[in-house]
């Protein structure tokens, strides 16, 4: 057997659930927060990990797993550094998506819209949640630019330890973005590929809840 077979025969059909234009919620905010709650409550290493998308200056699209650590009907917030890859291309294009996928529930949410920058004094109060270590990482990464050895990021950190041996501040290139959503689509695996697909798109200030062809 090839590996192009072996792949063909990779499938399964999905059972677990349905959803539908009536059960959803109006409001895609607490729609989110039942499937969120959900996942949250089965047994899923990071329930709150999602694929966050940028496109360069070029067109060309960028996806890589960041968490979720906040959300509500303003957005939702994920943090980082703002001098990485995905930082700069928020920078030039400031629109972006988010897509959830837990697996074990058949269950995805993909959320598009625009995001912006959250204020120093919200980035801080996270930044000083965060496990003393990771702070110190913050500052020793120099996200997505090319590192000449693990030794060399080792190195930094333990300097670190010396200049922050208590408190650390929040650096001036790290923080949270908000993205403001105007479209949610839940999708909801089903037999045979007949998949549920419920859109929300905001259109002059409410939603509009639409079956979409799986």
């Amino acid at each position: 057997m090839s590996i192009f077979e072996s792949l063909d025969n990779l499938r399964r059909d999905y059972t677990k659930d349905s959803f539908n234009e009536k059960t959803a919620l109006k409001n895609p905010f607490e729609q989110f927060k039942v499937w969120f709650d959900d996942a949250v409550n089965y047994p899923m290493m990071e329930p709150n990990a999602m694929a966050l998308s940028t496109v360069n200056s070029e067109g060309k699209p960028s996806s890589r797993i960041v968490l979720l650590k906040r959300y509500d009907e303003n957005g939702f917030v994920f943090f980082t550094n703002y001098e990485s890859r995905k930082g700069k291309e928020l920078e030039k294009n400031p629109y972006a998506s988010l897509l959830f996928y837990w697996d074990r529930l058949e269950r995805q949410i993909r959320i598009e819209g625009i995001t912006e920058k959250i204020s120093s004094e919200e980035s801080d109060d996270y930044f000083q949640s965060r496990p003393y270590e990771s702070r110190l990482g913050a500052w020793a990464s120099k996200q997505s630019e090319v590192l000449p050895s693990r030794f060399t990021l080792i190195r930094e950190v333990a300097k670190l330890l010396v200049k922050y041996p208590a408190k650390v501040p929040l650096p001036p290139f790290w923080g949270g973005y908000r993205l403001k959503p105007d479209i949610f689509e839940f999708w909801q695996g089903r037999p045979s590929r007949l998949h549920d697909r419920i859109r929300y798109s905001k259109r002059g200030g409410l939603w509009v809840v639409e079956r979409l062809y799986p």
